[in-house]
């Protein structure tokens, strides 16, 4: 059994009331005591990496929203700390816990890639969310686990501030020399959708094939993988795995973020 403690948005400064029967508490309390022994970090993504490096210090296992830092640097940093510290860092990734990301893998699998492109579009981003290549690093994830590591040749941003809107494209490689194009486009009364356009030797996606819904929800399919995680059920070469995938994705949106601002 585990005490928890959830850290997120909008708590500094803000008055710690009761909550469905539930005392708040501050994250300087929460780090000191011995009973909470994990951390939920659901901040804005720019505030990830402090808390998740105050709670690891302190030795508490953390579980954090994607993407876990803004740099790969300081996310290899906190993995390297986690494990001084013998707990458990993990990065939610409810993307892939979805039906449709899960019907998408078969109906991908076995086919070899000539070329592709994915196009998320959504609204205006919030502050505090980071460059389109993190905050929208469930999309290049998606990329990552069905088409292998990636690499980047290439990347352009597309901005009107004034409009609140922007488009970011970059164009990735896969092992075999197969391209990609992800595409992020986020602006006011734009529709949260995901346009694929995959083009195979046998056939064309281009589509998300539709899937029912699951019958256990995505927040708690990820709280399970972390419980496991907890109760060591995990394998190290799972774990290794994981975090190789992690760590590869957070290095690629960093480079795409580096050339759009060249």
């Amino acid at each position: 059994m585990f005490g928890a403690v959830v850290v997120g948005i909008g708590t500094a400064g803000r008055k710690l009331d009761s909550q469905q029967g539930v005392s708040q508490v501050t994250a300087e309390e929460a780090v000191s005591r011995e009973d909470i022994q994990v951390a939920f970090i659901c901040t804005e993504n720019v505030l990830h990496e402090e808390n998740i490096r105050t709670f690891l210090q302190a030795g508490k296992h953390v579980c954090v929203e994607y993407p876990m830092t803004m740099n790969y640097k300081a996310a290899l940093e906190l993995w390297n700390l986690a494990q001084e510290k013998g707990v458990i860092l993990h990065e939610e990734h409810i993307e892939l816990l979805t039906e449709d990301y899960k019907e998408l893998k078969r109906e991908v699998e076995g086919k070899l890639l000539q070329e592709g492109t994915l196009h998320f579009t959504g609204g205006a981003l919030k502050p505090g969310f980071g460059f389109p290549a993190f905050s929208g690093i469930a999309r290049l994830t998606w990329l990552v686990e069905l088409f292998g590591e990636l690499s980047v040749t290439a990347a352009t941003m597309e901005e009107d501030s004034g409009n609140n809107y922007c488009k970011m494209t970059a164009k990735l490689l896969t092992s075999d020399d197969r391209p990609l194009v992800w595409i992020e486009e986020r602006g006011p009364g734009l529709p949260r959708a995901k346009n694929i356009n995959f083009q195979f030797d046998s056939c064309t996606l281009t589509e998300v094939p539709p899937a029912p819904r699951g019958a256990v929800g995505l927040f708690m399919q990820d709280l399970i993988h972390f419980s496991t995680k907890l109760a060591g059920q995990v394998s190290p070469g799972e774990l290794h795995k994981e975090k190789i995938r992690i760590l590869h994705c957070l290095r690629l949106a960093e480079n795409i973020q580096q050339l759009c601002k060249r």
